[in-house]
């Protein structure tokens, strides 16, 4: 399939989440955490563990900090235990939405989640409704201007599932969300020269929603809410808002 504009919807979230910063840091520590607790401290072993220490590193969090997450999440340091939640539900003109979390209340971020759903006419739907809109993996962008044939040769030697060119220039490689075998793709893309503009294990919705005007205001009103909140990491939607 041909996204429409994904690279500028891309641009769009992206330029959402670096306005707060301020939150970019907290969200990077919590995974770090989490990902030493469940798969040990050793980045070499612990592949997502590797991952989020790069996504850390790219966003200028402090070796201190990422040491003392990881100590936290084997238990050498006294730490917050957060557990995995994932919330899904509905926005303007019944678009998918689902949220990742990392919490240590669950009775707290369940009520603060359906609050910001409702308070924007949205509304909390039950686990799995809207799941099987969207797709587990691997996605990394490539800018418009890569070589489709070299892009494709690549990514398909080193274990990539498919590569989509988009009307818009822009080249989507999806891997499996295996973190390891997403490291391998990225890692053969990057030496053969392509950059990736984005490169995250995330939920790819498998058709996208436009929604314009006051629609598509309320509707960022919504994902604005639910990303604002502490215990928040990851917001996925199949809307396709303007920049």
């Amino acid at each position: 399939m041909a996204g429409h504009s994904k690279w500028a919807n891309i641009q769009h979230r992206k330029g959402r989440q670096d306005a707060k910063r301020d939150k970019i840091f907290t969200k990077l520590i919590k995974e770090i955490t989490v990902a030493a607790k469940m798969g040990g401290g050793d980045p070499a072993m612990n592949p997502r563990l590797r991952l989020a220490i790069e996504k850390g590193k790219a966003d200028s969090l402090p070796k201190d900090n990422i040491e003392n997450a990881i100590k936290r999440g084997t238990g050498q340091l006294e730490g917050v235990n957060y557990e995995e939640a994932r919330y899904e539900g509905y926005g303007i003109g019944g678009v998918a939405v689902m949220v990742d979390c990392l919490t240590d209340n669950k009775t707290r971020t369940v009520a603060d989640v359906r609050h910001a759903f409702v308070k924007h006419g949205g509304n909390m739907g039950t686990d799995g409704c809207v799941a099987f809109q969207f797709k587990h993996c691997g996605q990394i962008v490539l800018e418009p201007g890569a070589s489709e044939d070299a892009v494709m040769e690549t990514a398909l030697e080193a274990g990539a599932d498919d590569v989509i060119s988009n009307d818009d220039g822009s080249i989507e490689v999806l891997t499996s969300p295996d973190p390891k075998a997403f490291e391998a793709v990225k890692e053969a893309l990057e030496k053969a020269g392509f950059k990736p503009a984005v490169a995250e294990i995330t939920m790819r919705p498998e058709a996208e929603t436009e929604l314009a005007g006051d629609d598509a205001v309320k509707m960022q009103k919504i994902l604005d809410a639910l990303e604002s909140l502490d215990d928040v990491q990851e917001v996925y939607t199949n809307a396709v808002l303007p920049e």
